[in-house]
């Protein structure tokens, strides 16, 4: 028995090592020439909860900046997480400023390497510099009362995307898709976020939102909006997954989303057998309650922090999709919406598990390979790993908060 299981182990390793290297000379060098734009990417949780520095390469987690090189990454929106812990004290807007101090503080730290970007134009000075540009960006709550005051205090210190809904978390402007509905989408403090973030000039991420949240963003925003890190329902019916009328009329509006890398949007299997396990299902908060309003920063910390970095599950290799699966999900929302709407969005170190193969950022590669054996042409994957991206992010940003 313990032979078999250890040949069952190595098999599963050499099968992994196979995949990985059937990235073609061809693949490596048009992901190496093409702009990769990652729409979602979890860069300073672990560092603020654990310490260490995103220029070190650690052995754990899905992403750090000499991971990021090796996987060709030549811009992010560099995600601070404010995750359900920080919303029952109120502590949320605390949090995201701390976030957004040490983000500065590390990306100062190695700055030969990253810079903050602000439009598209800096995007292409700091690459033609030899570096990676990071857009900040916001996942989760800002402030659950949809203040403006405090969104334009952290426009002004650089923030440039921000998420509507507070994660998986009902606030008071904008409905989830996760929490029971308050206000069956927008109400009205919703609808002035919306209009000041367009007239800042910032991307409105519609991630997380309920289908009701989502439809009316769309509609009423002046700017194209942005789904960074998504799936499709059709595929897999959870309410974190994009229905396909939503999906076409964020298109028809100019919009993108950025497709997760993770088996849990998009593998059904793995989905049905990551919800046995935990008894839950992943998007769940509902064991986050009353204790926390009574926690300091600190206690909550204490408890917050044993998560991250997160990396998915621990599932067996079978139920796992390959990348050219994954990549099989891409392409029904390109036959629904067209390759001019379709983005990375990757989601590393935020919780998912990787396609059959994939080890980490590094293996980026290997998403160019699938798609090139799909018979993609490069302007598609060009567009796909990065250009769509580009292009809304330059247009939102281009106005610069007048």
């Amino acid at each position: 028995m313990a032979r078999a299981i250890y040949l069952a182990v190595v098999l599963v390793i050499w099968g992994n090592v196979a995949v990985r290297a059937q990235v073609s000379a061809r693949a490596k060098q048009l992901h190496d020439a093409a702009f990769v734009f990652d729409g979602h990417i979890h860069m300073i949780n672990r560092q603020l909860y654990h310490g260490g520095d995103i220029g070190t390469q650690v052995a754990d987690g899905q992403v750090d900046l000499p991971r990021m090189r090796m996987g060709g990454v030549d811009a992010l929106l560099f995600s601070l997480f404010v995750s359900e812990e920080y919303y029952p004290a109120r502590l949320e807007t605390q949090h995201a400023l701390r976030l957004l101090d040490l983000a500065k503080q590390q990306v100062a730290r190695n700055k030969a390497t990253l810079e903050f970007a602000f439009n598209a134009e800096d995007i292409e000075r700091i690459n033609k510099a030899g570096k990676i540009a990071a857009v900040l960006d916001l996942e989760g709550g800002f402030n659950l009362d949809g203040d403006l005051e405090v969104l334009r205090k952290l426009y002004e210190l650089g923030l440039r995307s921000a998420q509507l809904p507070a994660h998986n978390w009902a606030n008071e402007f904008a409905d989830s898709c996760c929490a029971k509905p308050k206000w069956h989408g927008l109400n009205e403090r919703g609808r002035a976020v919306v209009k000041e973030m367009n007239r800042l000039g910032m991307l409105i991420n519609v991630s997380h939102a309920s289908d009701e949240t989502m439809e009316q963003t769309i509609d009423l925003s002046s700017d194209p909006v942005v789904a960074t890190h998504h799936g499709l329902r059709s595929v897999n019916n959870i309410p974190r997954n994009i229905p396909d009328h939503l999906l076409k009329k964020l298109a028809a509006r100019g919009g993108v989303m950025g497709f997760q890398i993770g088996n849990e949007f998009h593998n059904v299997k793995l989905f049905e057998w990551r919800t046995r396990q935990r008894g839950r299902a992943f998007w769940d908060t509902s064991d986050i309650g009353r204790q926390e309003a009574s926690m300091t920063l600190a206690q909550i910390d204490r408890l917050a922090a044993p998560k991250f970095p997160m990396v998915g599950t621990n599932a067996p290799e079978a139920l796992k999709m390959t990348p050219a699966e994954w990549v099989d999900i891409v392409d029904r929302a390109i036959q629904l919406v067209g390759e001019d709407h379709v983005a990375l969005g990757s989601d590393f170190d935020g919780g998912p598990t990787l396609p059959r193969g994939m080890r980490d950022i590094r293996d980026l590669p290997m998403i160019t390979e699938a798609m090139l054996r799909r018979g993609y042409t490069e302007e598609r994957i060009r567009k796909f790993l990065g250009g769509n991206l580009l292009r809304v992010f330059g247009q939102v940003t281009r106005k610069r908060g007048q």
